[in-house]
């Protein structure tokens, strides 16, 4: 990833210094437990956890020639271990540690993922109390609907991010495993125990069944995980891009004292970062199909899922790492108007209670058909014209026939859309 989207703590998991030294610790855990076992000498796994190391260069180096990472990785550490370096890797085979490296980098990303939830939740839970009954009117179709709360809109996000972290820690679960199986993964040169050591060492748990290597449905599951959760991050971040269309304007991105909004037109206050996320949500939505087209490898193993990993590891994690920090930044920082938000629920002329009329019309004894009818005709006047709904049907017989008009003007009532607000928010953020 670019580094205008990437936050260094989450860079850095990826970068070359962070995978040799994971790299070296598998081995070294490793050449401990067959150690233990009397597999090898006790001293040799001494001199790799004293004097183990490597070079970025010299790895670089040696890859130029020998066209393979691990012997490279491998070759280096010899250097400074010396003679007794000759025990690494003993029955082991690539995968086991590139593998095994890549899950302990996923955990690690996770827990970085997981902390962003939580700080965007905070953040939700924070406006959502503070919108809690900021009457606005809610959409469906893009259209006018009937009422609601902004604080509900908000509401419904945590809930929403409340489940990703959920899942999120569902996938974490599921990819921290270790595999150090060897060759096809029947443990026929490493022991079984050494796997297990290695796990327990790194945090992980071994993996039950490997082929050379790891499951890759633990990684589709993985990511498809991120990529449900940047659906969250643009379907909020949409949100927010419709609120803050000059014809709407409920809510708007905070705009700086020295923001520019346009090159050309000076007035222009444009909702840059919700864009943006936009964009960033689409970016990792797409890693989740190459990592679902890896579960298929040839027979025991094959490298095609290499190449995609080396790529979608880092840019997905690192994308939804910006997105989830970005969109945190945004919720805090959200301007929101009540008062435009009432203006543009009055521009319907009370229509946003058509439901109940309907309503009080068949409790009233008029079939729902004939109710129906009765409300869109006067509706109708009120969309096509200026007219005002509660006056249209104070004056249609048909409705005062049926409803005196005490009861029609009860109709008009806000505190009847937002009357169970209280019991809403004690689902979702408890008592």
């Amino acid at each position: 990833m670019i580094p205008r989207y990437s936050r260094p703590e989450m860079t850095r998991i990826w970068e070359p210094e962070n995978r040799f030294r994971i790299w070296l610790e598998i081995e070294t855990a490793a050449a401990e437990a067959m150690a233990d076992l009397g597999l090898i000498p006790k001293e040799a796994a001494e001199a790799v956890r004293a004097k183990g190391d490597f070079d970025i260069e010299r790895i670089d180096e040696i890859e130029a020639e020998v066209k393979h990472d691990v012997i490279a990785f491998l070759t280096s550490v010899s250097e400074h271990v010396g003679p007794e370096a000759r025990f690494l890797h003993q029955g082991m085979t690539s995968s086991d540690v590139l593998d095994t490296c890549l899950n302990l980098q996923l955990v690690q990303a996770a827990d970085i993922l997981l902390a962003d939830l939580d700080k965007l939740l905070e953040a939700l839970k924070k406006r959502a109390y503070e919108h809690k009954n900021t009457v606005t009117v809610g959409r469906s179709h893009g259209i006018h609907a009937e009422p609601t709360t902004f604080g509900l809109k908000l509401a419904f996000a945590y809930a929403e991010f409340d489940r990703n972290k959920q899942r999120l820690e569902a996938a974490r679960e599921e990819v921290a495993t270790c595999a150090i199986s060897g060759a096809v993964g029947t443990f026929a040169h490493p022991d079984p125990r050494i796997e297990v050591a290695v796990a327990k060492h790194l945090g992980l748990k071994p993996e039950p069944i490997s082929t050379q290597v790891i499951p890759r449905d633990r990684h589709a599951a993985f990511f498809a995980t991120l990529a449900v959760i940047a659906g969250s991050v643009e379907r909020v971040a949409t949100e927010i891009r419709h609120l803050q269309r000059t014809e709407v304007l409920e809510a708007e991105e905070r705009f700086g004292s020295g923001q520019k909004g346009s090159s050309a037109m000076p007035h222009k206050r444009n909702p840059v970062l919700s864009e943006n996320l936009t964009g960033l949500a689409r970016l990792v939505r797409g890693y989740a199909m190459p990592a679902l087209e890896n579960v298929a490898l040839w027979h025991e193993r094959d490298i095609s899922h290499s190449s995609v990993e080396r790529v979608i590891g880092p840019d997905a994690t690192i994308a939804l790492d910006f997105a989830l920090h970005r969109l945190t930044g945004v919720i805090d920082g959200l301007v929101v108007y009540p008062e435009r938000m009432q203006s543009n629920m009055d521009k319907l002329g009370g229509l946003i209670h058509s439901q109940r009329v309907l309503l009080a019309l068949t409790n009233a004894g008029v079939s729902r058909e004939d109710a129906y009818r009765l409300v869109q005709r006067n509706a109708m006047k009120v969309w096509e014209g200026d007219a005002d709904f509660l006056t249209e049907l104070l004056e249609d017989p048909d409705v005062t026939g049926a409803l005196t008009e005490e009861q029609i003007r009860a109709q008009f009532d806000l505190g009847y859309h937002t009357k169970h607000v209280d019991t809403i928010f004690e689902r979702v953020f408890g008592a």
